[in-house]
């Protein structure tokens, strides 16, 4: 017998599922019966009591985050099992009075089993579609991470390197390549397929640089042959990869196919290619047949993997329908640890008193996006509203979304949990805040944040004149109250959205 624990919420949904179950045999089944509720009342409670007293014994009712599929889906047959064997004995065979039909059992227990399937089916596909595949390395403390000089490649081994770049990935790569790193030098590493058993076994700290010529579209594991070569780059080491990215990828659709059936073939390519390998099953099912290669990656998600994995991106270009990226290594990659990449984010924001506080989201952005804001603060302006031009992270849903404040409806619960109020300054993440005047912030983190900003009721076009929109706002508060001020700004608000059209930045 398993220990005793404390059974999770799924205990509810299983007893929903059952109760529903139940009722669809007795509602819409042919029957013998015109009162089935009544008379089969006492039978269906006992079978949902053993189903739950089966199933928590069995230990289907511990945290589902630590459970597995094929383990779940074991324990679920093995419950239904019991639960008919013994409702069979007690109803139907032994049973004299109100004797209950093989056949309704049969149906109860089959609906209630492929409730329960379909159900977990879609709860671990989601799961782990959605888990970032982070590598296992474990952090090593570094020690002497300089570089071992190598003396240089003699004519020959350097001839031989530059031809077999020029032969694999053409000469506008080799010229690319020899500007951005010592061909010539025997610090110097380049390879096109190296599994990670492989790579591992290279000696640390020997190469400074290291160059893959193969696209990442085709590796299996990503993060994980990321980690592993910056364990073996010296401090400051450099990483040169390639990958074809989404829009690069539609346009040769495009050039391919003709007009009328274009946009279908690069649908059907976007869901062979980016949405099966990320689901569940079919993802497994799609690496064992394709064995990983030719995946859709977004160039968001490629930087966002080097950035996880302990890489500062230097440069990026084009070349020959592929994106190269120049990256140097500087510091350990991520830890492993689940992530997930569903539809809600949850995001820490500053509060009143500069209290921290988690705001809930409709998630706008590419997977791995997170980790990648110091390379937009590098690389992007910020446009009108205060956001960035030309973001790379947003998804073109998520641009929608934005722009009709979708993304934001489940800050409701935020509201509803006194975190926020309707009108206020927006919650601001550490590296917004910081962009902000001191006096501004001092006066910020007097007051709560709002759902509506006075951005909405100024329509400010600069950084400069948000700040000065807010400090006008927070003012007001301090003068006249914040319930007076928040009435005259929300009738502005509403006035500037309903008939001056105005939209989320």
């Amino acid at each position: 017998m398993k220990s005793l624990y404390k059974p999770t919420i799924f205990i509810l949904v299983d007893t929903l599922l059952l109760l529903i179950s139940i009722f669809v045999v007795l509602m819409w089944f042919p029957l013998t019966t015109h009162k089935p509720f009544e008379k089969y009342a006492l039978t269906f409670f006992s079978f949902t009591a053993i189903w739950l007293a089966c199933s928590y014994l069995l230990g289907r009712y511990k945290a589902l985050k630590s459970q597995r599929y094929f383990n779940f889906i074991f324990k679920l047959f093995y419950t239904t099992l019991i639960v008919f064997a013994l409702c069979w004995m007690i109803f139907v065979f032994l049973s004299d009075e109100q004797k209950l039909s093989e056949y309704v059992l049969l149906s109860v227990t089959i609906i209630a089993f492929s409730a329960n399937y379909f159900t977990l089916f879609f709860y671990f596909a989601y799961r782990y579609a959605t888990e970032y595949d982070l590598s296992n390395i474990p952090a090593i403390k570094r020690e002497n991470a300089q570089q071992k000089p190598l003396p240089e490649l003699d004519e020959e081994a350097y001839n031989r390197r530059c031809q077999m770049i020029e032969s694999h990935s053409g000469t506008k790569t080799l010229r690319f390549l020899d500007s951005h790193s010592k061909l010539k030098s025997g610090n110097t590493y380049l390879f096109v397929f190296r599994t990670t058993e492989e790579l591992a076994a290279l000696p640390q700290y020997e190469y400074n640089t290291i160059i893959r010529l193969e696209k990442l579209n085709s590796s299996r594991g990503i993060n994980k042959m990321l980690s592993i070569i910056n364990e073996k780059l010296p401090d400051n080491g450099t990483f040169i990869c390639c990958f074809e990215s989404i829009s690069t990828r539609k346009k040769l659709i495009f050039n391919r196919y003709p007009k009328g059936i274009r946009n279908i073939a690069s649908c059907f390519d976007f869901i062979k290619h980016r949405i099966i390998p990320k689901v569940f099953i079919t993802r497994r099912l799609y690496y064992d047949i394709t064995g990983g290669k030719n995946r859709i990656l977004s160039k968001t998600e490629v930087i966002g993997r080097l950035y996880c994995n302990g890489y500062e991106v230097v440069s990026d270009k084009k070349i020959n329908n592929l994106t190269y990226i120049t990256a140097k290594r500087v510091k350990q990659a991520e830890p492993l640890r689940t992530r997930s990449y569903g539809p809600l984010i949850r995001l820490k924001r500053f509060g009143k008193n500069k209290k921290a506080f988690t705001v809930y989201k409709f998630r706008t952005m590419y997977s791995y996006a997170e980790y990648m804001q110091a390379y937009i603060y590098q690389h992007n302006a910020l446009q009108e509203g205060g956001k960035f031009k030309r973001d790379v992270r947003v998804t073109s849903l998520g641009k929608f979304m934005r722009k009709y404040w979708i993304d934001e409806l489940p800050m409701i619960f935020n509201l509803i949990k006194g975190d926020m109020k309707l009108i206020g300054v927006r919650p601001l993440s550490p590296q917004y805040f910081s962009l902000y005047s001191e006096e501004l912030q001092e006066k910020r983190v007097k007051f709560k944040p709002g759902l509506f900003p006075p951005f909405y009721a100024d329509m400010p076009k600069n950084m400069d004149e948000i700040q000065a929109s807010e400090m006008k706002y927070l003012e007001a508060c301090e003068k006249n109250g914040v319930f007076l001020t928040d009435c005259r700004y929300f009738l502005k608000i509403i006035n500037n959205i309903l008939f001056k059209k105005a939209r989320s930045a």
